[in-house]
């Protein structure tokens, strides 16, 4: 908490990208194009689904819930964003701070889980086809994607905390362009070995657990791919994947490069580009990735 002779920030400044008035706005118009990508994207993924009758599988409902995610992880980011390009003040009050904190490790952390959930899925599908119906139930499938859900609330909840407990009396310029954990923690003026504690366990506990899983997964459904005789039946069973570890590459590699790198390496502009990545891009990219290259989709928008 904040000492005595310690006057806590009430209102943060957001640097963002550049204070050019020309990039500004180039970057305005190609963040908004890519906002609105994203909200029709992933909003037309969640109708195609709801509407599809071929799409009622596990592997769909899934993809619906990180549809879903992708949505509101966006929209928790960008449209603060694109307001501080065209305001002349960049400034986020505290409360305002913590909420958006709160948010995005809660769906951030979502992704995570569902990703690696999906992963699951696949893994099941291609090694495991007999029992797959019985395993991957609508009822194991509501579980998993609860289970999700409450990892990333419990994620939000520690870090949103850990947060509060710090005391900012000096600077109060994030050196980014939306309030996230690490540059929140250096701006601190009071102990934040806590702090640090909290987000290394938290991206190793929860973020590497679920890249593991889908590191296994996928270890597994390689070895089955590469044991089928066809060069038909290895096509056919590795397009069902190769969406999901498409999508699983770009988000896990951004964020863990973030999250698990030594604070001392941090790289200003590099940082900025790679959340930009993981927070902006990839939810764009997920329902066209999706689209374009699965099969069942592809019927499915056109019928």
């Amino acid at each position: 908490m904040a000492g005595t002779n310690c006057t806590q920030v009430t209102e943060f400044s957001l640097k963002g990208f550049t204070e050019d008035p020309v990039t500004q706005v180039t970057l305005f118009l190609m963040f908004l194009l890519i906002y609105l990508a994203t909200i029709l994207g992933n909003l037309g993924m969640i109708a195609l689904i709801k509407m599809s009758p071929q799409l009622h599988s596990p592997m769909y409902y899934f993809l619906g819930n990180l549809a879903f995610v992708d949505l509101c992880s966006s929209t928790v980011i960008t449209p603060k964003m694109l307001s501080d390009f065209i305001a002349e003040k960049k400034g986020v009050a505290y409360a305002g701070c913590m909420a958006q904190v709160f948010i995005f490790d809660l769906f951030g952390m979502t992704e995570c889980f569902l990703l690696a959930t999906m992963a699951y899925d696949r893994y099941m599908a291609i090694c495991h086809p007999l029992v797959y119906p019985l395993v991957m139930s609508p009822k194991c499938c509501f579980q998993l994607v609860t289970g999700s859900y409450l990892l990333g609330l419990t994620n939000g909840m520690g870090q949103t905390i850990s947060m509060s407990n710090l005391s900012f009396c000096s600077s109060s310029v994030i050196d980014l362009f939306f309030c996230d954990i690490s540059p929140l923690i250096s701006l601190s003026t009071s102990d934040t070995t806590l702090s640090h504690v909290i987000l290394r366990t938290s991206a190793s506990l929860f973020g590497v657990s679920s890249s593991l899983v889908v590191l296994v997964s996928y270890a597994a459904i390689i070895s089955a791919i590469l044991s089928i005789r066809s060069a038909e039946g290895k096509h056919k069973a590795f397009s069902t994947c190769a969406s999901h570890l498409t999508t699983v590459s770009i988000f896990y590699g951004t964020s863990l490069f973030m999250y698990l790198k030594p604070s001392s390496e941090s790289s200003g502009g590099g940082d900025k580009w790679a959340a930009v990545f993981y927070t902006v891009v990839t939810p764009m990219l997920n329902p066209l990735i999706y689209s374009l290259r699965n099969k069942e989709v592809k019927e499915a928008l056109r019928r």
